[in-house]
């Protein structure tokens, strides 16, 4: 059993760029990669496309998360979830956006070969 805290991981996370959100990986194995995102206010992780699932948990705060035609605000405990290859991207507003990002299968060589 491995136990995740969230909070604990936002805190600790790093940014290579102070303008740019930090992230944590928290757990990560062949099948599936968890990643947390600590967005400040005004910072965004700019739409992109994974060839696996992402589900996105909001953990603390309030943003944004857009699709490749639509926008939607996140408060905590909401989920979404993007298909393989839907274009999906997230940013922050007047508060710290916490995310808890689940990509499944494991972002790589695994996920590549099963498109």
């Amino acid at each position: 059993m491995k136990v995740i805290r969230p909070f604990q991981a936002a805190a600790g996370a790093v940014a290579a760029d102070p303008r740019r959100p930090a992230t944590a990986i928290v757990h990560d194995s062949p099948d599936v990669r968890s990643v947390v995102f600590r967005i400040g206010p005004g910072q965004v992780v700019a739409p992109h496309r994974s060839a696996s699932t992402v589900l996105l948990t909001t953990i603390s705060g309030r943003g944004i998360v857009s699709g490749a035609d639509t926008e939607q605000e996140m408060q905590p405990g909401d989920v979404v979830v993007y298909e393989p290859n839907e274009l999906h991207g997230m940013r922050a507003t007047d508060d710290t956006f916490v995310l808890l990002a689940t990509i499944t299968p494991r972002p790589g060589d695994r996920a590549q070969s099963a498109s």
